[in-house]
């Protein structure tokens, strides 16, 4: 018995590294779409991403099951259960920011103007950076056992909603003719898109918060770090 759950608990952890390597690999793709500083997508990086996505949602679903599979017929100790159950929540983030990487190449393409989306670009490339950043190091405190990793993570959220509030307020001021429908299509594009990037980051805590779940036997869903 004790044989088969050290496999099993080897198959998941194997999974869950290669299903984590793949969400990244997604978020380095639109990271690099967005750093070009165009609101264009080619088509083989759209393929590239869908593919990815579709593989995505099967490793979810195969982990999601093997880890219940585990529990109900190895019955395993504290720890492993802590790390069972931690999985079994990153592993849903992960197919979220999966779908969000997903959302972010479809609004790229509808931003019309190419001059509204230069203006937020350098706003947009920090964002995605800032959050692709937040899922590797929450990640990486799961994976390596590391505290001051998921801490990191929780302190460091940006507000990104205000952030991007300010700043289309601004870009919107220096407009003279708001009936430009090109304009304001092009800017509500632009705001959906730094609201999944946003998500993105919502889902970086998430992973941070189910780390120290599994580290330190302690749920901080819905505190502040600093409790």
């Amino acid at each position: 018995m004790t044989l088969k759950k050290d496999e099993a608990l080897k198959t998941i952890r194997d999974d869950f590294e290669a299903l984590s390597n793949l969400v990244l690999k997604q978020l380095d793709i639109i990271e690099n779409v967005i750093t070009e500083g165009e609101n264009m997508i080619s088509d083989d990086t759209l393929k590239r991403i869908r593919k990815n996505e579709k593989e995505v949602d099967k490793k979810e679903v195969k982990l999601s099951d093997q880890v219940i599979n585990t529990i109900s017929l190895y019955h395993p100790v504290a720890s492993e259960l802590r790390q069972l159950m931690a999985i079994y929540r990153i592993v849903i983030s992960l197919e979220r920011i999966s779908d969000l990487v997903m959302n972010i190449s479809g609004y790229i393409t509808k931003v019309i103007s190419p001059e509204v989306f230069g203006q937020f670009q350098e706003v947009l490339q920090d964002m995605i950076i800032q959050g692709n950043r937040m899922v590797k190091e929450s990640l990486v405190s799961f994976i390596n056992e590391d505290r001051d990793l998921a801490i990191w993570t929780l302190k460091n959220k940006p507000d990104i909603e205000e952030i991007s509030n300010k700043l289309i307020k601004k870009v919107a001021k220096k407009k003279s003719d708001e009936s430009d429908k090109k304009f304001l299509l092009s800017v509500i594009r632009i705001k959906e898109m730094m609201a999944n990037i946003e998500r993105i980051i919502d889902h970086a805590t998430n992973i941070a918060e189910a780390s120290l779940y599994y580290l330190e036997g302690k749920d901080v869903r819905h505190r502040k770090i600093s409790e």
